[in-house]
This record gives structure tokens, C-alpha cells and sequence, in this order.
């Protein structure tokens, strides 16, 4: 029943993700660029820097910073669909490899069909860049489940054991 209900959150969570990448995938080349571009901008406004250069040096630190920012964007988003998939995948008695590769695949096919799909939203275009990056947010994904996966067996057997050996000495002192 438990793992039914895990299950079900993995899937809302991935399908609420899968919406809001379809969602920012569906904005103009213009509305796109604009919501970028204020973020950065909010981010450049922290630096005391910043706010002390000439106009033109501005708008060239922004261009950099808006794309380094887009790039991450997407390589966080996608980390996130990796962490989803992995742990939903986790849920279901398939080895550890396929689980890595099926969450692995999954993503970057997710990835491609979002960039076709930009293909389709003016002003905006499919980039091979976007669906690596996407990807490596994928596998940093699928490598946090595992982790924490490696780090809970490793925790929950030293409790096991450790249970053991006192119910062990309980016993034998009874006896």
C-alpha cells in the first residue's frame, strides 16, 4: 500500500515538472527572453561591481550572464526529472542498471521532445547544447538517488545489525 502511495507522488511530481518545462517551452522567443533577462538582472543588482560600470560593460555582462543562467535553468529542471524518474524507478523490483539507464533514457528522450518542441514556439529554436545539458541534469539526478539510496542501505544495516546484537544479549541473559 505504502509503496502505491510513494509511487503515485513520484508520478504527480514528474507529470507537474513535465508540465512546467512544457509551460516555459511553450513561451515566445521575447516572453522567454525577458523573464531571463529580469532574473539576471535582479542577480547583477547584487554586485556593487556591477552597479558602478558603464552602461555597455552592463549589457555585455548581462548577455554572458543570462546565458550562463539559462543553462543552468535547464540543467536544474532536468536534475530534478532525473531525482523523479530514479526515485519512482526505485520503487519497482528491476536491477539497479536498468533502473540508471531507463531513468537516463527517459530523460533524454524528454529532453529531445522538448526541444522539438521549442522548434515550434516562435522566436525560439532546438539546440543540441540544451538536450546535453538536460541530459548531465538527468545523471546528476539519477547519482542523488543513488547516493542517498547507498547512504540509507548503509545506515538502515548498521541499525539492523546493531538491533541484532542487543536482541542477541537480551536473549542470552534471559536464558
Amino acid at each position: 500500500m505504502k509503496i502505491n502511495i510513494l509511487r503515485t507522488i513520484f508520478i504527480l511530481l514528474l507529470l507537474c515538472t513535465f508540465f512546467i518545462i512544457f509551460g516555459f517551452s511553450s513561451q515566445d522567443g521575447e516572453t522567454s527572453g525577458g523573464i531571463s533577462r529580469n532574473i539576471t538582472n535582479k542577480i547583477l543588482q547584487l554586485s556593487n561591481q556591477y552597479k558602478n560600470m558603464e552602461q555597455e560593460e552592463k549589457e555585455q555582462i548581462a548577455d554572458r550572464t543570462e546565458k550562463i543562467i539559462r543553462k543552468i535553468a535547464h540543467f536544474s529542471i532536468y536534475t530534478l526529472v532525473g531525482l523523479l524518474l530514479m526515485g519512482l524507478l526505485s520503487t519497482y523490483k528491476i536491477k539497479e542498471n536498468w533502473r540508471i539507464i531507463l531513468s537516463i533514457v527517459l530523460g533524454m528522450i524528454y529532453a529531445v521532445s522538448d526541444e522539438i518542441h521549442q522548434s515550434f514556439t516562435p522566436g525560439r529554436s532546438p539546440k543540441i547544447t540544451d538536450v546535453y545539458i538536460d541530459t548531465l541534469g538527468v545523471i546528476l539526478g539519477v547519482l542523488l538517488v543513488l547516493l542517498v539510496i547507498k547512504i540509507y542501505e548503509k545506515y538502515y544495516k548498521n541499525i539492523t545489525k546493531s538491533d541484532n546484537k542487543c536482541h542477541k544479549k537480551d536473549v542470552e541473559k534471559n536464558i
